[in-house]
């Protein structure tokens, strides 16, 4: 077998189908490079217990403990059987519990004073931690009979064990098991570091790592595998972003400077505010790319509320003037609706009070509405809105506007991707929250100039440097960390709504004294509640709730909790609602309407998260928080405390105390400081989860390499890729670095293919 489809065997051959259903299904293992890549979580001493005591509560655990006592209680009249068995680590305590059939085999061996590794889930009962019906692997010869107890012992003969990620459906142990049957392969290793750099750099061989990492003598093998194995990782990732900045590097781009006395200095000088020193010198970045004659690719990131849609229009005006057009993507359809109606409104109000009308009067009595901002009498000057529910007549006119070059901004949504909308003279784009875009998407709108137009990628969710390295590491970054001066500050608090009901009714009555001192509130829910969605989740909701006896109930809808504010908490306000699957031109009468004061309580989903903004609301309750990520509720929260008064914000969880939800909900009460959320948010859910929204590929590629942890790993390799690729773009004298990033630009491509 040669060295390179050794990795690619299915594991189906080696390992049987039963297994490798499982590893397929379950943790997205399919061939024998996949499994040696599934690296261990941790190892366990096999004379050291683990430590009970900080077990997190809702996951899958492994723990290597001591059986401290076991006894069967009767319930039913007699006819129902319980076996409770109490570990201990020589502290802490964790209690088992075994029901019906399931009780004879347990009882017999987990007898006092044996040692096992168990794995299940962990959960409350009665205020105390336990498993129920974990599964367990007895780590005492003794206790074992015949050829079963050979086995184990040598399963785990070395001082270390190693605990895998496993699942419900596969223990660690049999992980173990699987791996000692394909790590022969391990030695067909194809190395991907130069030689140089391997030596130069004093790393252990990639076959001895693998080796190491799986089946380690000391300590010391565990931090040299490792070491290696996290340096590959950042390395060919960096080799594959340091390839695609140099690939840009060799386009030819249209410089786009905006004129003296233009467009751009007429609508600085309508502003009724400064721009924060931020926001000026983040322009100065921006304007001095487009001055150049390749494309500009720079990512904005910045607080919610920090002012990069301003930033973002004055280079789109600039790119305007310079005779271009500039294309602004936005997630929803909300978002593009909003962002269209507040540049026409600012610029519908340039276009009266300035002399545009100098070159090309309108027709008399003519004046600037929200279909020709700035008129649509000088070429360029109109600013059109392209989505995929407009009307037939209404897509066609825009779409025409586009490719004469009447129109020089456009704003939209995913519609502006599909390969009829064509351009004049595209010279600029604005991706709005990038993190709900992959580069494919970001690729097919820049393919639409005649020479790549510049881009401009923003989010409001912060990225720490290690992030931006890593998942954005194609762009340069800027940062807006400076907040308009006027903007107020936003108190924060968790109500725990089993635990204290009051505080739930306290919080309805925050938003009735919010609402009678003349502001206005959001209510978020996770769930719109409609027929349509309830169907398409029926089946799924019974597969799961089968699979899992302690599914949580559904989580709250939008509709259920309108009406239940309207009738009982609020009855007497002004209560509507706003969610995705509304018809368009009523998502743009209730915002409308919200807007200018006449709605009270907006009970919503996640669609207002980014780009809404309505000074006038001060409050907002999040229904079911703990069912949201951490940058989302920052998100969230940042609708609120956008004007003069003071924001609110109440996080609702029935998440039990001591569980890690909890715990990330007190963490979003606790700062306002995004960055600091971003990296809480990285350190409590695995980067797989952040990562693989940001950019497809990225979050299979990283088993080893933790973003939060590992900078100088990221920054040393983000080096040595640069000096690579610079001596060598095409990899012609690195056949082996060649063959490994070819694995992970068609783990990408599979990725986006998967999202459809």
């Amino acid at each position: 077998m040669d060295r390179v489809s050794a990795f690619d065997e299915p594991l189906k051959k080696l390992l049987g189908g039963a297994t490798a259903k499982v590893m397929a299904e379950h943790l997205d293992l399919h061939t024998v490079g996949d499994l040696l890549h599934h690296y261990p979580r941790r190892y366990e001493e096999r004379g050291r217990l683990t430590a009970l005591t900080d077990l997190p509560l809702d996951e899958h655990v492994t723990v290597v403990a001591q059986v401290a006592d076991a006894r069967v209680m009767m319930f039913n009249n007699g006819r129902g059987k319980r076996l409770e068995v109490t570990l201990t680590d020589g502290n802490g305590r964790l209690q088992l519990v075994f029901f019906g059939h399931g009780v004879h085999k347990p009882h017999k061996e987990l007898l006092p004073g044996r040692r096992a590794m168990f794995a299940g889930k962990v959960s409350v009962f009665n205020r105390k931690m336990q498993l129920a019906h974990p599964t367990y692997q007895l780590l005492d010869a003794e206790s074992i009979d015949g050829a079963e107890a050979t086995e184990a012992v040598d399963a785990f003969a070395g001082r270390l064990l190693p605990i895998y990620p496993a699942c419900k459906q596969l223990d660690s142990w049999r992980i173990a098991k699987a791996v000692d049957t394909v790590l022969p392969s391990a030695r067909e290793a194809v190395d991907p570091l130069p030689p140089s750099l391997r030596e130069g750099r004093g790393f252990t061989p990639l076959p001895e790592a693998l080796l190491k990492v799986h089946r380690p003598q000391t300590k010391a093998d565990i931090a040299q595998a490792r070491d290696r194995l996290k340096w590959d990782e950042a390395f060919v990732l960096q080799v594959a972003l340091a390839r695609r900045r140099y690939a840009d590097t060799q386009l030819p781009a249209v410089a786009r400077s905006p004129r003296p006395g233009g467009l751009l200095d007429a609508f600085d000088a309508k502003l009724p505010f400064t721009l924060t020193e931020g926001q000026q010198k983040v322009s100065k970045e921006i304007f001095d790319d487009l001055a150049t004659e390749h494309p500009m690719h720079r990512l904005l990131q910045g607080e919610v509320g920090s002012g990069k849609t301003m930033v973002a229009l004055r280079a789109m005006l600039g790119v305007v003037d310079a005779g271009g057009q500039a294309a602004m993507l936005a997630p929803t359809e909300v978002l593009a609706q909003q962002h269209h109606r507040s540049i026409t409104e600012m610029m519908g109000e340039l276009a009266e009070n300035w002399g545009l009308w100098r070159e090309a009067p309108p027709q008399e009595g003519r004046r600037p509405d929200d279909g020709q901002a700035l008129g649509g009498s000088q070429q360029g000057t109109k600013v059109v809105l392209l989505t995929g529910s407009m009307g037939v007549a209404a897509r066609r006119q825009a779409l025409l506007d586009l490719v004469t070059g009447e129109a020089g901004i456009v704003i939209g949504t995913h519609a502006l991707i599909e390969d009829k909308v064509q351009f004049h003279d595209l010279g600029l784009v604005v991706v709005d929250e990038q993190h709900r875009f992959g580069v494919e998407q970001r690729d097919a709108l820049r393919s639409k100039g005649k020479q790549p137009p510049h881009l401009l990628v923003m989010t409001a969710t912060p990225i720490p440097r290690t992030v931006a390295m890593t998942v954005f590491g194609d762009l340069e970054t800027s940062v807006l960390d400076q907040l308009p001066a006027g903007r107020s500050p936003i108190a924060s608090h968790v109500v725990p709504a089993k635990d204290k009901p009051h505080f739930l009714s306290r919080a309805w009555e925050r938003v009735r004294e919010e609402v009678e001192n003349g502001h206005q509130a959001y209510v978020v829910c996770p769930r719109i509640g409609d027929d349509a969605e309830d169907e398409a989740a029926g089946k799924k909701g019974k597969k799961k709730a089968a699979e899992d006896d302690g599914e949580k109930r559904p989580p709250l809808a939008v509709l259920e909790i309108a009406e239940q504010l309207a009738k009982g908490p609020l009855a007497g306000l002004r209560v509507e609602v706003l969610h995705g699957r509304m018809n368009p031109d009523d998502k743009d009468d209730v915002m409308r309407r919200f807007a200018a004061g006449q709605v009270d309580v907006l009970v919503a989903t996640t669609v207002i998260e980014v780009g809404v903004n309505v000074p006038n609301a001060t409050a907002m309750v999040i229904m079911d928080a703990d069912r949201f990520g951490v940058s989302q509720l920052h998100q969230l929260r940042g609708r609120v405390g956008r004007g003069s008064a003071a924001g609110l914000c109440l996080l609702v969880s029935e998440a039990h105390e001591a569980s890690p939800a909890r715990a990330r909900l007190s963490a979003v009460a606790a700062t306002l400081d995004g960055f600091e959320l971003s990296r809480i948010d990285l350190e409590q859910r695995r980067e797989g989860d952040v990562l693989g929204q940001a950019q497809s590929g990225v979050r299979s590629s990283l088993r080893m390499l933790t973003v939060i942890d590992d900078e100088e790993v990221i920054a040393a390799a983000r080096e040595e890729a640069s000096t690579i690729v610079a001596a060598d773009p095409e990899l012609e004298h690195l056949p082996e670095l060649r063959i490994a990033l070819d694995a992970l630009l068609d783990k990408e491509r599979e990725q986006y293919l998967d999202k459809g």
